[in-house]
């Protein structure tokens, strides 16, 4: 069974629905960003790389105060959503009670996830996701205790005690997936089999290969990636080589062709999946959030479902050009395309397939 597909918006029709007839329902799934503090520097991070134009309204110091949290979650559980990530932003699992309002979602129908750098991925953290999440997914750069440090601006050894937090997690037997995000870059695209294949030593279940982003410029980046892809494709076909039952590799690692160029003046994914920042506001997407040109409202003074059923939002959300807006790195871009495609379609002519 995969756990990655752009097409999973398809298992949603009323949401499709929705789009048909101009409506704004409760998102499939919200990303929330508790904090904004981090215990990694990452020198790829879209929300703090000096050369990257996102995340350029954030203020290091916020984070969603936990009454306020308690509120988002309630209204969620409330409104249907069906999912949660917690993802950064900052480094999530450095948020206290984030245990507890793991099992309050949970509890409520809400399937759990985050994105992490592992670090805390231990004690209380990693009794919740153990017992409540769906899947975790921790993000790597390096191949060892030196190379990590360097990379992340961190002491030395960090890279083995994350190695001890995965393999903790592992034995658990937990249903919740582990995952590794792998980020590609010049000094690590040869380490990539070796990496993959201490990952699966210590109870990995799959790892996910994707290019670092490095420059605003598409160009650019392929640029970047190009000089690489004959070391990365032979590192790949020795990962792949790892794979069984219980290890796999998945391989989104490729040019980004046309993929900060949008053709289309809405963009209807938004609907699926949204986010909320740690400054209590709500953005249109990952890529977008702690930008003005992101935001769609903020909660600090009204609870989420006010905002999101409210008309400035529904406004706002229609008002979105991506063509115009949106002239950046979008992870979103193949599944609106492959929307509009859906909902372009003549319906009298949809039964001749």
């Amino acid at each position: 069974m995969q756990v990655y597909s752009p097409s999973k918006f398809v298992h949603f029709p009323d949401h499709i629905a929705a789009l048909r007839a101009g409506r704004v329902i409760a998102p499939v799934h919200v990303r929330i960003k508790p904090i904004n503090r981090c215990n990694h520097a990452c020198w790829y991070c879209a929300y703090r790389a000096d050369h990257l134009a996102l995340g350029e309204d954030m203020d290091l110091g916020d984070r969603i105060p936990d009454d306020k949290m308690k509120e988002i979650v309630a209204d969620l559980v409330g409104m249907g959503v069906k999912a949660v990530t917690f993802s950064g932003g900052g480094e999530p699992l450095l948020y206290k009670s984030l245990p507890e309002r793991i099992r309050d979602l949970a509890e409520g129908g809400v399937r759990v996830a985050s994105l992490t750098n592992g670090s805390n991925l231990k004690g209380r953290m990693a009794d919740a996701f153990a017992e409540y999440g769906t899947w975790i997914r921790v993000s790597l750069d390096a191949w060892d205790d030196r190379s990590y440090a360097k990379s992340r601006s961190i002491k030395e050894g960090a890279y083995t005690g994350l190695m001890q937090n995965l393999r903790d997690f592992a034995k658990r037997g937990s249903p919740c997936v582990l995952g590794v995000s792998f980020i590609i870059d010049e000094t690590n695209c040869g380490h990539i089999a070796d990496v993959c294949r201490q990952l699966r030593d210590v109870g990995v279940g799959h790892v996910k290969l994707s290019a670092a982003v490095v420059s605003n410029d598409v160009a650019e980046n392929n640029v970047y990636h190009r000089k690489l892809a004959g070391v990365v494709a032979a590192e790949i076909e020795q990962a792949r080589r790892l794979e069984s039952e219980t290890f796999r590799i998945v391989d989104h690692y490729h040019e980004m062709e046309d993929r900060f160029e949008k053709s289309y003046g809405s963009c209807p994914y938004l609907q699926f999946l949204t986010v909320i920042g740690a400054d209590c506001a709500v953005y249109t997407c990952q890529d977008k959030a702690y930008t003005e040109s992101g935001k769609l409202g903020s909660i600090a003074k009204q609870s989420f479902r006010e905002l999101w059923e409210s008309d400035a939002l529904r406004e706002r959300v229609h008002a979105l050009d991506p063509s115009k807006r949106c002239r950046h790195h979008c992870v979103s871009h193949a599944k609106n395309q492959a929307l509009h495609e859906l909902l372009s379609l003549d319906p009298d002519h949809v039964p001749f397939v």
